[in-house]
């Protein structure tokens, strides 16, 4: 549900201002004209008044960089360090300070590249606008518009500014995402009275609302964050909001940190309380925290995301948000339309067939004239939809462009999903009027005087062969009245127009790849249910169930719910069906996704876990969508959900580890403080050991995953973790306590040398364990890790033996090893990774399968859209907004001190 919020008197606001007067005193304000700008003008606009954009997709480095400083437990260790520091203990403090700048270095350097992939993402995503520019209509970057600039609005725009309207036809706008109302608001030209609120602008569009009926063209009176939309987007937080993946690494987060904390206050008051150093007590509390705490895990899955985002946006797959990959992979039913993902979505016209007499020339004729897409010199319909492009694309239409010489277009009655056709009223070249009506036959059929059985059954023949039909009616007409949807009555049908949309190739491979992902697809079109359910059959889907939009509005929500399960196929369905589909769905528990490219998808989109839509989609459907498909195909999203399931598989290989290995030396080296004379380890080789543990995991997002775990949806699910952690944490420990016995009763260590000792066995124990859980095969005879995990994590237990015996073994508090303790090392890490094996096969037998929580949408639907207005530059106030010049136009296309007052604009 989007968040209510009170419309609010906007007197001094450059819409209200331009609503409050007439279209002439704008335009003249403005210097500009109904025909829109020249280029070179709209390019000085630009410059002066900056990009159409609230928000800035930039990458900052700052930003990432506060990230990794941000964590309370490194502030407290650096103050910790620095104390020590002017206490004498001045190497341990610089060491300290030398890991942590370089653990702070590796996890910087991997989520600002993890920015950098995003930031270029959201560039190959375009919006744009259809405005007049040097007299002819052009499409444009949104964020390219400029005050002065004439746009035109059709079914399903995204208005790109706020709009003083000059011409409207039947014009409503979805307000919702500005003022909360649900029911969409008629537009007209007509001034308003000054100090209208916000809610009441009839006579402009405003920036974020939707093109929810009509067709209108208005002039651009305020931009990026000086239009309404722009001052709300400008003032939410920059923090995003979380997605369920973010949620689970945020909850996993928040337990290591209570265990860390309870663990350090108890080493910390015990140490004092048995009169240790307070400064080397404290540090060495604070590097424990800093070791169970996980602070590469952003970086561990910033890089596997900018990996996976990589390889998809080679596959044409692009995604709004990083984190939209994982939940791409939670998807377990897919919602989809018919058209451009069953079928090739390349749609050719095939032939008229004429009825009553008509010719198909006829026919042909009046399907040409009867469209809302405006036409170019060339015959090339702009703005107009695929059928259109179709009709007037093939090679019948040339033909005919001749003829439709003298012929006018007077009234177009857009179309809309209510009465699902078009009609126009045209003048022939005698100048007699008529009315044409062209849309979903059943539609134009049952406003026809008389429908012969030769057109039903040819219509039926039509269906039965999967192709699609377009009806087309006349009658006569009065040029000079108003046309509404009540003209259309009382029509002659003159015929049909059928055109070709064949399944893809390689579509049932597709189908039978997301079923193998556990998928179910499902089919939600407006098309005829004989056509849809053909091309179901066609592609080998089998006990095809059909349901259409009257069907659904017999069952209550309970019955749908049971209705889904069994239904393939929904058929001639309006966008709230699409919607409550969506919804009752997921209700049912697992992750929807629904793939949608028009306007009518709107709805389902924002309902669905993942709305997923393509390049060339509607406005709004793209700003609903999480993900966008260059190339519309369902081969694609089934290799996002296998990428989506490997990095949440990998992120997971990270945090067990870290509930394992990791918490169990850390909890090892709290215990041995109590009994040892000196701490079991001194805080920079905890660090140490920390930093280079972390590095060898950040070969992790490179790792194979097993083919079970990306055969279905995984979750996050914190008891499993806690679970893990109780069980193969003290299996660490306890061959931690081995080698703590080994050096002193075998090898009489002492601090130096105990400190070396257990720095190798640790870090082995903790690096090479991350062979036994990536899997829950056999490792390396059935599974076989990724050949940089394994290098990378041979080669840091490597270096840390090695280590003892360079030059930097004094400075870092080492002593060389004898030849006898490796090779109880050895054996010792053998036996604990057997163990940890054979307790795995034990612990999963018995694991549980997480329930998913599903987070609050919050301003979801806001942010979405202020998306589509975002630039790569840094946003600068407009220089118009300083200091207004008493003989320039100022956009709010008003006088006096209001041109003072300079609206809020965005930092981002």
């Amino acid at each position: 549900m989007v968040t209510t919020m009170p419309a609010r008197p906007v007197a001094a606001g450059r819409a209200a201002t331009a609503a409050a007067r007439s279209t002439a005193e704008v335009l003249r304000d403005l210097g500009a004209t109904d025909g829109g700008l020249s280029s070179d003008e709209a390019e000085r606009r630009l410059r002066r008044w900056g990009p159409n954009a609230v928000h800035s997709h930039r990458a900052r480095a700052w930003l990432v960089l506060w990230h990794q400083l941000r964590s309370p437990l490194l502030g407290l260790l650096l103050a910790a360090a620095v104390v020590s520091f002017f206490v004498g203990e001045r190497n341990d403090a610089l060491i300290i300070g030398v890991i942590v700048v370089l653990s702070v270095g590796l996890g910087f350097v991997n989520e600002y590249r993890a920015e950098k992939t995003a930031q270029s993402l959201h560039a190959k995503i375009r919006h744009r606008a259809l405005v007049l520019r040097d007299g002819r209509p052009q499409e444009v970057e949104v964020t390219g518009l400029v005050p002065g600039d004439v746009v035109e609005l059709r079914l399903g725009d995204v208005v790109p500014a706020d709009l003083r309207l000059l011409q409207v036809t039947g014009l409503e706008c979805s307000e919702s995402v500005l003022t909360g109302e649900s029911l969409p608001v008629a537009k007209d030209t007509a001034p308003v009275p000054a100090a209208t609120v916000l809610a009441e602008l009839s006579g402009c569009a405003l920036m974020g609302t939707v093109v929810h009926s009509g067709s209108g063209r208005g002039l651009v009176v305020a931009t990026g964050a000086q239009a309404e939309f722009g001052k709300i987007a400008a003032g939410l937080s920059g923090h995003q909001l979380e997605t369920e993946f973010q949620v689970g690494l945020r909850r996993f987060s928040m337990l290591l940190v209570y265990v860390a904390g309870a663990l350090t206050t108890s080493i910390f008051v015990i140490n004092g309380a048995l009169h240790k150093p307070l400064i080397e007590a404290l540090l060495f509390s604070l590097a424990i925290a800093v070791g169970i705490t996980p602070q590469l895990l952003p970086a561990v899955v910033s890089t596997s995301l900018a990996a996976g985002s990589r390889r998809m946006s080679r596959r044409k797959v692009l995604v709004k948000r990083l984190v939209c990959i994982e939940d791409l992979g939670d998807v377990d039913v897919l919602f989809t339309d018919k058209t451009g993902t069953l079928t090739q979505g390349r749609i050719d016209f095939m032939r008229a067939v004429p009825v009553g007499g008509a010719s198909p020339e006829e026919v042909m004729r009046f399907g040409l004239l009867c469209t809302e897409a405006e036409v170019d010199d060339q015959g090339r319909p702009a703005g107009g939809n695929p059928l259109d492009a179709a009709l007037w694309g093939s090679s019948a239409a040339a033909f005919q462009r001749s003829a439709l010489s003298g012929w006018i277009r007077i009234q177009v009655l857009p179309f809309d999903h209510e009465r699902r056709m078009v009609s126009v009223t045209v003048t022939d070249p005698d100048g007699a009027p008529t009315l044409i009506t062209k849309g979903a036959p059943e539609a134009v059929l049952e406003r026809c005087l008389e429908v012969p059985d030769s057109a039903r059954r040819a219509l039926n023949a039509e269906f039965a062969a999967a192709n699609r039909v377009v009806a087309v009616a006349t009658r006569p007409a009065e040029a000079a009245a108003a046309l509404t949807a009540a003209d259309e009555r009382d029509l002659c049908l003159a015929g049909l127009l059928v055109f070709l949309d064949p399944p893809k190739p390689d579509a049932a491979e597709a189908l039978r790849r997301l079923d193998a992902l556990g998928i179910t697809v499902k089919i939600v079109t407006g098309d005829n249910p004989a056509v849809a359910a053909r091309v179901c059959h066609d592609l080998g889907l089998s006990e095809v169930g059909v349901l259409t939009g009257s069907d659904l509005d017999a069952l209550d929500d309970e019955q749908l719910t049971v209705a889904i399960e069994h239904t393939t196929v929904f058929a001639r369905v309006s966008p709230e069906h699409k919607a409550r589909i969506v919804r009752s769905r997921r209700r049912t528990g697992g992750d929807v996704a629904f793939l949608g490219d028009g306007v009518n998808d709107a709805l389902a989109l924002h309902a669905a876990d993942v709305g997923i839509s393509v390049d060339s989609a509607t406005d709004v459907a793209k700003d609903a969508a999480d993900v966008i498909l260059l190339e519309k195909d369902l081969g694609v999203l089934a290799d996002g959900v296998a990428e989506g399931r490997r990095i949440f598989a990998n992120t997971i290989k990270y945090v067990l580890m870290g509930t394992s290995s990791n918490f169990g030396n850390m909890f090892s080296a709290a215990g041995a403080s109590l009994f040892l004379p000196f701490l079991p380890m001194l805080p920079s080789q905890i660090l140490l050991n920390n930093l280079l543990y972390d590095t060898s995991q950040l070969a992790i997002p490179t790792d194979e995953v097993d083919e079970e775990q990306v055969r279905r949806p995984a979750h996050w699910d914190i008891a499993f973790i806690r679970r893990f952690m109780v069980c193969f944490g003290p299996i660490s420990s306890l061959f931690d306590f081995l080698t703590f016995g080994v050096m002193l009763w075998f090898f009489h260590a002492g601090a130096a040398q105990f400190h070396t000792g257990w720095f190798v066995e640790s870090l082995a124990t903790q690096t090479l364990v991350i062979f036994a859980i990536r899997t829950r095969r056999t490792p390396f005879w059935r599974s076989r890790p990724s050949l940089p995990l394994t290098l990378t994590a041979l080669a840091v237990v490597a270096l840390g033996a090695a280590l003892p015996a360079t030059p930097l073994a004094h400075v870092l508090g080492f002593q060389f090893l004898p030849t006898g303790f490796f090779a109880a090392v050895a054996a010792m890490v053998v036996v604990y990774l057997l163990l940890v094996e054979t307790g795995k096969r034990i612990f999963y037998r018995t694991a549980r399968a997480p329930v998913p929580p599903r987070p609050a949408l919050g301003h979801r639907h806001l942010r979405r859209r202020a998306a589509r207005f975002s630039t790569i530059t840094r946003l600068r106030q407009p220089q118009a907004t300083r200091r207004p010049s008493p003989n320039r136009p100022h956009p709010t296309g008003a006088a006096g001190p209001r041109q003072a007052e300079a609206p809020r604009t965005s930092s981002q």
